[in-house]
């Protein structure tokens, strides 16, 4: 379990990341360098999740030698398919990180719901249902090893 203590009566205790995979830890179906390292150390506390319609047929093939789960949509209403599932995890203890319109109830729902602004940019909507903007996954991932990065940012 992650802990981010942001004020004394405001605590999150996260047991699932979910992650979109295209536009988020990949770029062209190629997951971005680095972020391998960052999930296999997440997923020594809690649960990874990678859900995607897999639009370029790549991704059983690169999550090779990381510890998560792997979640393919069917192509109708990824949306609520998303949505569904960071329910059925129980959204108080997942954090979500996604960037399409796709993303947008995923990142809402959960506890702590993180946009990218990558190389194949982020949906208006995600953006706008998001706690967190980050313009790097590997910034992101570092983040939510940083309980206090965390704090600093949620605080109010």
């Amino acid at each position: 379990m992650l802990e981010y203590r942001i004020t004394e009566n405001k605590v999150y205790r996260i047991e699932n990341l979910v992650l979109d995979f295209n536009g988020t830890i990949a770029v062209d179906g190629k997951l971005i360098p680095g972020v391998r390292e960052l999930l296999n150390k997440i997923s020594e506390s809690i649960e990874v999740h990678i859900i995607t319609a897999d639009t370029f047929g790549s991704v059983r093939n690169e999550l090779l030698g990381i510890s998560c789960k792997l979640k393919i949509l069917v192509d109708k209403d990824q949306i609520s398919q998303k949505k569904t599932f960071i329910t059925e995890l129980g959204k108080e203890r997942t954090v979500s990180i996604g960037n399409g319109r796709n993303d947008s109830d995923m990142v809402k729902e959960s506890a702590i719901g993180i946009c990218l602004v990558q190389n194949e940019c982020a949906a208006t909507e995600t953006l706008l249902n998001s706690d967190i903007v980050s313009t790097n996954i590997i910034d992101a991932l570092e983040t939510l090893l940083k309980p206090d990065r965390i704090k600093a940012t949620l605080r109010y």
